[in-house]
């Protein structure tokens, strides 16, 4: 069956979809409309790991073709922190520039047949009546996706409070590096990757206090894309010059902003299916926008290419399908994000090591790590048996004047127990907090700490339990204990990571 495809939107998503339908389907008309030049870029490097890649290249090698020439690989994840540089391996990546991915999946989908037309704005869904599937691959500020309505969709948007500008540098970057400074303003740190030979990414992030108090809130953003914070890069270049040896920061539409989280209910409307960051993001930190576009558009090509007579189960499917995937991204992101916010405190409390363990377990546990760098592992933990001459769920904890011989421990009825022993605390209350299941009703939860003494905290969710075990620990300096149904891997991450004291597990 022969059917007209329209895709709006000429980013990777939008070009991989067009060439993958165009070859499944060769006697379909597909037409990609793309409102900028074929040369436009803006932006730096797209990252992808190696279980992406592989995935990506099953359907196509362009991917795995254009890395190899014109990428860069790594395996190795560093930190660098109060001159101290921490490594963890077994992550491999590669990134590219997003030039160089466009100009290929380009020459891709020409040699497809796929009809590009460059320099064309799509301004009502109405002028596309004669096409019988129209996708929008139009990005995070999708026009198609305000005419077909967002309440029609189910689209929601989470805006973190964090800033981030998105910059790129002539120095070289020996892989993914996550670079950190402090000076009278605040914390600032940087996400830094090599995209091609010449260049590095260069993502700087700070917490909005930090931000306004640097006066880094002067530029316009009302200006056109295209015009880039200046004021920033000399800010930024200065701030880390130690780090970028003399090389400069580069701009492309470098301006400050606050990452939002996009999430959809409904993928599709009629005839018209959405993909990408016109659907969903996750914080860069952990989910490439690309690499998630790049994956919806070889599940919907497949869809639509099993059912060419039945549209809208090739669309159904494709949404029941791809949901899972995007949603444990998102659910691993969220964390991360979270962290991202939060770094200052982790900078000032923590030392180098386990400020680093505390960032790589941000989002995996322990024995993942281990699997990955069993090294940088045992690096840790023989860090803790030298500072406290135990294993740290061995570790004793001393609890309002009673000292616990473990820290993975049992809790029942708003009591704790160490085996069947239970702990008694000197007299003094055990402060049991209820975690909120939403982060943005922590500052309530805040407020009930204690002045003084040992907490409990149970309920909410993994993540808000954390971060208010942080807020009495890290911020309060009180004894915290987390409650919630975990494993001894779970336990030892958040021990050794500094994130609670010990680890309670509920018990009938």
């Amino acid at each position: 069956m022969t059917i007209r495809i329209a895709c709006i939107g000429g980013g990777p998503g939008g070009l991989f979809f067009s060439t993958l339908m165009k070859r499944y389907l060769p006697d379909s008309e597909v037409v990609l409309f793309e409102r900028n030049q074929a040369s436009d870029a803006f932006g730096f490097g797209v990252v992808f790991s190696d279980a992406t890649l592989r995935k990506i290249t099953e359907a196509d090698p362009v991917l795995e073709r254009v890395l190899a020439e014109r990428g860069r690989h790594w395996d190795t994840i560093q930190v660098w922190l109060k001159g101290e540089r921490h490594h963890f391996n077994g992550n491999g990546m590669s990134a590219i520039h997003r030039k160089n991915l466009l100009s290929a999946l380009q020459e891709n989908a020409a040699e497809a047949d796929v009809e590009m037309r460059f320099g064309t704005f799509v301004p009502s869904l109405e002028g596309l009546d004669d096409f019988d599937l129209i996708v929008a691959a139009d990005g995070a500020n999708s026009g198609t996706r305000g005419q077909v309505g967002e309440e029609v969709l189910g689209h929601e948007v989470v805006q973190a409070s964090a800033k981030f500008i998105w910059f790129g540098t002539t120095h070289m970057f020996d892989g993914l590096t996550f670079v950190h400074r402090q000076n009278e303003h605040g914390n600032f740190a940087a996400h830094a990757y090599p995209i091609s030979d010449e260049l590095s990414t260069f993502i700087v992030e700070a917490d909005a206090q930090t931000w306004l108090d640097a006066g880094l809130d002067e530029f316009d953003v009302t200006q056109p894309p295209g015009v880039s914070d200046l004021k920033s890069k000399e800010y930024i270049e200065r701030l880390f010059a130690d780090d970028l040896q003399g090389d400069s920061v580069v701009v492309n539409n470098s301006r400050w902003g606050n990452f939002r989280t996009r999430s959809t209910d409904r993928w599709f409307n009629g005839n018209v299916a959405f993909l990408g960051d016109a659907l969903h993001t996750a914080h860069f930190s952990v989910g490439s926008g690309t690499k998630m576009a790049m994956e919806d558009a070889i599940t919907l090509a497949n869809s639509v290419a099993e059912h060419t007579h039945d549209l809208h189960t090739a669309l159904s499917q494709y949404e029941s399908a791809r949901k899972p995937d995007v949603a444990r991204v998102q659910d691993a992101a969220r964390p991360s994000l979270s962290w991202w916010e939060h770094f200052a405190r982790y900078h000032n409390t923590l030392d180098p090591l386990q400020f680093t363990f505390h960032f790589f377990s941000r989002s995996i546990s322990i024995d993942k790590i281990r699997n990955r760098d069993p090294d940088f592992v045992s690096t840790v933990e023989n860090a803790w048996l030298n500072k406290h001459g135990n294993v740290p769920l061995s570790t004793p904890l001393r609890v309002a004047g009673s000292q616990v011989e473990q820290r993975f421990l049992i809790a029942r009825n708003n009591s704790l127990y160490s085996g069947e022993s239970r702990i008694e605390l000197g007299g003094c209350d055990l402060a049991v907090l209820e975690a909120p299941s939403d982060e943005f009703d922590l500052d309530s939860s805040f407020s009930q700490l204690p002045d003084a003494g040992t907490v409990l905290v149970k309920g909410g969710t993994a993540l808000t339990r954390r971060l208010l075990s942080e807020e009495a620990r890290l911020g309060r300096g009180l004894t915290s204990i987390i409650q919630e149904p975990v494993d001894e891997n779970s336990a030892l991450t958040a021990v050794l990571s500094g994130r609670a004291d010990a680890v309670a597990s509920e018990e009938s």
